[in-house]
């Protein structure tokens, strides 16, 4: 008899960061529950919903598939789907089907919420009783094994505008947020994506990152508007070398159409403008200009985070 249970992750922008997988003295933290990411950004109605469907067999097996195509390559998810079925003794059929509705590549944190709704779905279709920092755990350890991320689980686990103030798994990260409705919204407009691992193993962009991610944390802190963190995270893309041209005039294009603020996404040569739903459209048609429709992307603010549905 096979049983089914359906999750959706808000995408989570990510605007700025700073790498946390080192301790005071350099060496490297063994704990991957403590390795995270300080940083922030948003969480959007666009996201990840994800189908997962068990079945007893002889032995454990595995198939994931993204929008409908067979996907071998989808290691943080099968990392997140052995570390579940290790907390049971049964032996199981595990199909994940995922639906993503967001660049894959281009910091909308599509890996950090697939992995998210395969353990919240998975754990309720074996009936594991799990808390949501537990099942958040699982996904951030699998996230940093496969080196597809940092620090995204535990602001998908919210939603809002996030602010991750100390790193680490759900429950041991500190996270705040800056007050905001579903009023607001997201455009974003995507050239092209950039791959995590590069960013995370390059010794001169890690100093850079760190540099600069944590001056952009303390600014913001500071004074936290939505318009100072866009304005500091703006800079922060600046002052690390990761703002291209293309995604300079972009932002320029979105400031010029009302936008509240707008930065470039982490890690991807993507630009988000945060506007009020009533201007969405405006920065839609001003992105218009230099991108095709495929690649612009407008969703008002999540501020729910994770969540079983169906």
């Amino acid at each position: 008899m096979a049983r089914k249970a359906m999750a959706f992750s808000p995408a989570g922008i990510s605007s700025f960061f700073e790498i946390c997988d080192t301790s005071p003295n350099g060496k490297a933290i063994s704990d991957l529950e403590k390795v995270g990411a300080r940083g922030g950004g948003f969480g959007i109605q666009k996201g990840v919903t994800t189908e997962v469907t068990v079945s007893k067999a002889k032995k454990s097996n595995i198939s994931v598939f993204i929008n409908e195509i067979h996907a071998p390559e989808a290691e943080t998810t099968r990392t997140v789907v052995h570390m579940l079925l290790e907390k049971t003794p049964e032996t199981y059929e595990v199909l994940v089907r995922h639906n993503v509705e967001i660049p894959i590549g281009a910091g909308f944190g599509s890996s950090a919420a697939g992995a998210l709704t395969t353990a919240l779905a998975l754990s309720k279709a074996l009936g594991l009783n799990l808390t949501y920092n537990q099942i958040g755990r699982i996904a951030h350890v699998a996230e940093v094994k496969c080196k597809t991320g940092l620090g995204t689980v535990g602001p998908l686990m919210l939603g809002g505008c996030i602010i991750t103030v100390e790193p680490g798994a759900p429950g041991i990260a500190i996270i705040d947020r800056i007050p905001i409705s579903t009023d607001y919204a997201i455009v974003a407009g995507v050239f092209g994506s950039v791959p995590t691992k590069e960013v995370l193993s390059s010794p001169e962009k890690r100093l850079a990152v760190n540099k600069w991610g944590r001056k952009t944390l303390e600014n913001i802190l500071a004074d936290p508007s939505l318009e100072n963190f866009l304005g500091y995270c703006r800079e922060f893309a600046e002052k690390t070398g990761f703002m291209t041209e293309r995604v300079r005039a972009l932002i320029r294009l979105a400031e010029r159409a009302d936008a509240i603020g707008a930065a470039q996404n982490m890690v991807g040569e993507a630009v988000h403008a945060l506007t009020t739903l009533e201007n969405a459209e405006n920065v839609a048609q001003a992105f218009k200009r230099v991108l095709p429709q495929e690649k612009i992307l407008v969703a008002p603010i999540d501020i729910q985070g994770v969540r079983l549905i169906g």
